[in-house]
């Protein structure tokens, strides 16, 4: 399944699952929200994203890309990240 704001490309950030048009990897927002940091905080630490890319990087899931990646990567590195209907938790 593609994912409109998710992109791997190897040839940005060695093929990590990162936001498109950034660099910025969806590991990293998902453990900023796995650590508590509000999306409001991440949105002021990389202005390039926006609300929807946070949300993108919480539904994303790698296995739709790749047959078989780490779960960890959808947890933040074990930190659980609720999620519902366009509202971050």
């Amino acid at each position: 399944m593609p994912h409109e704001r998710i992109e791997i490309n190897p040839d940005i950030m060695g093929g990590k699952p990162v936001v498109r048009g950034t660099r910025i990897p969806v590991e990293t927002v998902l453990r900023k929200l796995g650590a508590g940091m509000t999306a409001e905080a991440i949105l002021a630490h990389h202005p390039r994203l926006t609300r929807e890319d946070i949300l993108a990087a919480t539904r994303f899931d790698p296995s739709d890309q790749h047959g078989s990646a780490p779960r960890a990567l959808l947890t933040g590195g074990g930190q659980k990240v609720k999620c519902t209907l366009g509202k971050l938790d």
